[in-house]
């Protein structure tokens, strides 16, 4: 028995004591819901995209700054490293390639 049937079947009233009939029928509560959204008052000249922008960049966690300094440290020492094994291995085909081609 699901949830809902089991509060349906509990906010019923007993036998007899309804006054709508025997089928045990109440009146509708008033749901509370959601509130409605707060109007909101529009800028004259800043297009909405850019006020959508400007709120997701208020929701970025931005880095501190010693985490951005370390980063780029990172970030160039593996570019220096994959620069120097692409370079040692384009110098290992042209020295390759004047042996087996060019002799």
């Amino acid at each position: 028995m699901s949830r809902a049937v089991r509060r349906q079947q509990a906010a019923a009233p007993k036998e007899g004591a309804s006054k709508r009939g025997s089928l045990g029928l109440r009146a509708p509560r008033q749901s509370r819901g959601a509130a409605p959204p707060p109007r909101q008052r529009r800028r004259i000249g800043i297009p909405s995209w850019f006020e959508e922008i400007i709120s997701e960049l208020k929701k970025v966690t931005w880095p501190t700054r010693e985490e951005t300094i370390y980063l780029t440290t990172v970030v160039i020492i593996v570019s220096v490293i994959v620069g120097a094994m692409l370079g040692v291995i384009d110098i290992f085909f042209n020295w390759l390639v004047d042996r087996l081609l060019l002799e």
